[in-house]
């Protein structure tokens, strides 16, 4: 599911109020800044601090 052009114009990072990436294929906005991606449920973002994950994700395939 595609976010609409509009709001991502208007959405910002709610810890350093800057602009976020979207990532279609991951399903997430993410604030390269600070290492931070914020989930997208249902084509709703979840804009809270305390739900973001840092960014880019853990590798789980480490040698």
């Amino acid at each position: 599911m595609s976010l609409d052009p509009q709001l991502l114009e208007v959405l910002a990072c709610p810890k350093d109020k800057g602009p976020l990436t979207y990532l279609e294929e991951d399903n997430v906005l993410v604030n390269e800044r600070l290492g931070l991606a914020y989930r997208i449920d249902d084509g709703i973002p979840v804009m809270l601090i305390d739900e973001a994950t840092p960014w880019p994700p853990a590798s789980t395939n480490e040698h």
